[in-house]
C-alpha cells in the first residue's frame, strides 16, 4: 500500500474542479504511472478492477486517450 503525504498545493489547484474531472485525471495519471498495467492502478486507487475497466471504457468513449500497456 502506498503511503502519500497530502499535497496542500496540489489540492488547492484542484479545488473549483468538478470531482468527476478530479478521478479522470487521477485514474489516467496512475495508469500512465504504472506503465497501463489496470490491475497495479486499481490496487494503488484502491478501486476494484472491474471499475477501473469500466471508468476507462467511459473515458475511451468519452474521446481520452487510455494509456496501454507496454
Amino acid at each position: 500500500m502506498y503511503d502519500f503525504a497530502p499535497n496542500a498545493e496540489l489540492a488547492e489547484a484542484m479545488v473549483g474542479l468538478p470531482v468527476a474531472e478530479v478521478e479522470r485525471t487521477l485514474i489516467l495519471a496512475t495508469l500512465r504511472q504504472t506503465n497501463g498495467n489496470r490491475t497495479r492502478a486499481a490496487q494503488i486507487l484502491g478501486l476494484s478492477i472491474r471499475t477501473v475497466r469500466n471508468k476507462l471504457k467511459d473515458y475511451a468513449d468519452k474521446g481520452f486517450n487510455i494509456p496501454h500497456a507496454a
